[in-house]
């Protein structure tokens, strides 16, 4: 680990596998996942302060004014944000820190942190990104249809602007590489 850490985005289409990937390569440790801020509700399970930080309306706009996300954009009908403190705090004690957040979020932060890399993990058709979906049991049919409207768009930026692609058809080969890319 070098003195300051470093930033990684993990981004994708909702259902790509992120979550798996990024669990399997911070098992090794070493690696801090930020926690996003949101406005949805915590899904059965969730728990604040470990899958989200979860905030009022009001409070999320109070943070906004006061500048205190590195990047925030409004998903499906919730707004999502990155905490620039806990980022950078985890960074200058030299943890490598991992953002896993939308396509947009990804591309504002390379905006603001050009040292970010961005890692896209992509499905390996849009066939088996509906099953997952679907799988998971977590959307509403409606959900899912805009998450697969949404998919092809991601897919290209993924492609053309990201800094590495990842195609999760095999969990284990893919989470090998996503931690040959971060260096682990």
């Amino acid at each position: 680990m070098s003195e300051t850490g470093r930033l990684f985005v993990v981004a994708g289409p909702s259902g790509a596998g992120k979550d798996t990937l990024i669990s399997k390569v911070m098992k090794a440790g070493g690696v801090h996942l930020s926690v996003s801020a949101t406005t949805r509700k915590a899904r059965e399970g969730e728990e604040d302060g470990r899958d989200y930080r979860f905030l009022t309306d009001e409070e999320f706009d109070r943070l906004v004014e006061q500048g205190a996300f590195l990047e925030w954009k409004e998903v499906y009908g919730n707004r999502y944000g990155t905490l620039r403190e806990e980022v950078d705090e985890a960074i200058a004690s030299g943890k490598d820190v991992i953002l896993e957040i939308d396509v947009k979020g990804a591309l504002d932060v390379k905006a603001k942190a050009p040292e970010a890399r961005l890692i896209f993990v992509m499905p390996p058709t849009m066939d088996e990104l509906e099953t997952r979906l679907r799988g998971r049991k977590a959307d509403t049919e409606e959900e899912i249809e805009v998450r697969m409207e949404t998919a092809p768009w991601e897919i290209e930026k993924g492609r053309n602007e990201f800094d590495h692609l990842i195609v999760n058809d095999d969990v284990e080969r893919a989470a090998r590489e996503l931690a040959r890319v971060m260096g682990r």
